[in-house]
């Protein structure tokens, strides 16, 4: 999956070893509210339109797995009576895709925010003091350590994290200026520090400094009830602590070979040890086909806004 400033391409390989592509224009929701491209505000823009594109991403793949399946099937029972062929899903619409969205970020909340607050609370500290946050992102970062490396025992999130290192190979390689071959990408690090792994951690960390100077007094001589106040307090909060670590994040990619830069990134860097692994290389390939469709149609687009004929812009090499 990638995603340019005009296009969103998702490129998947297929039992037969066809690499297929969809291809679709984007236009980011800060080209029609210009305000949400002010900085750390556009933080919570860019997370959500990150999950919006990785459920279509997943749910093309999906339906493409199906397609293998169901030809495997025929291929290995010709003689069985010919079966109705099952529907091809639909693809998701605006309102389904924002209700898993939805779903999904409930569940980070109460895993990621509900959880570790409570937990904090059991041990018997104090929600005004430092202490207090300093545990709450402890084990924020022990639940997210534990569940991606978890996942990775499984074998189809194995070959997912395969296709995140390729994906930055590919970037690298792109950034490098370098000609766009398997070979040159496989000599670039499968670690990238403007990786939303590198995001999360950054998020666990501006969470608990920011908590600690928003929640550090009292609401409620009731325990429960303050417990219970901070906790929606919490809910909106996440977004400046997302506009917050985008920046950041934006800023270590600008200034990476800055020695401080260096060691703030460090321990994203040591966390995608977990979330990527060293990729095939016709999965190098597939990640190369993608960035190579989001830069053609990128090429596209600046031809058609200088008035080049788009039949000799489809036609440039």
């Amino acid at each position: 999956m990638m995603r340019s400033p005009s296009a969103f391409v998702v490129a998947c390989r297929t039992s037969d070893g066809e690499v297929v592509v969809r291809e679709d224009r984007w236009r980011s929701a800060w080209e029609r509210l210009k305000f949400l491209r002010w900085p750390f505000l556009r933080g919570g823009v860019v997370l959500w339109e990150t999950l919006q594109n990785g459920f279509s991403a997943l749910t093309f793949s999906a339906n493409l797995k199906m397609e293998d399946v169901q030809r495997e099937e025929a291929r290995l029972s010709p003689l069985r009576a010919p079966r109705e062929p099952a529907a091809k899903p639909e693809p998701l619409g605006k309102g389904e895709l924002a209700r898993l969205i939805m779903s999904a970020v409930a569940v980070v909340l109460l895993v990621f925010v509900a959880l570790p607050h409570l937990l904090t609370s059991l041990a018997g500290f104090r929600v005004e003091t430092m202490s207090f946050h300093l545990v709450d992102g402890l084990i924020k970062l022990g639940i997210l350590v534990a569940y991606v490396g978890g996942i990775a025992l499984l074998p189809d999130i194995r070959r997912v994290y395969m296709y995140h290192g390729a994906e930055h190979k590919a970037i690298a390689c792109y950034e490098s200026g370098a000609e766009m071959t398997v070979a040159n990408a496989r000599g670039h690090s499968r670690f990238h520090p403007r990786c939303g792994t590198s995001f999360l951690l950054i998020v666990i960390l501006i969470s608990v400094l920011l908590f600690a100077l928003a929640l550090h007094r009292p609401l409620s001589s009731v325990r429960a009830l303050d417990h219970a106040l901070k906790l929606l307090i919490k809910i909106p909060l996440m977004l400046p602590v997302a506009g917050i670590a985008y920046e950041i994040i934006k800023l270590t990619g600008r200034w990476r070979a800055h020695p401080a830069v260096r060691v703030l990134t460090a321990p994203g860097m040591w966390l995608q040890r977990l979330t990527t692994r060293e990729p095939s290389d016709d999965q190098i390939e597939v990640a190369l086909t993608a960035v190579q469709r989001c830069l053609a149609r990128e090429e596209l687009g600046r031809r058609a806004a200088t008035d080049v004929p788009l039949a000799a812009a489809a036609s440039h090499p």
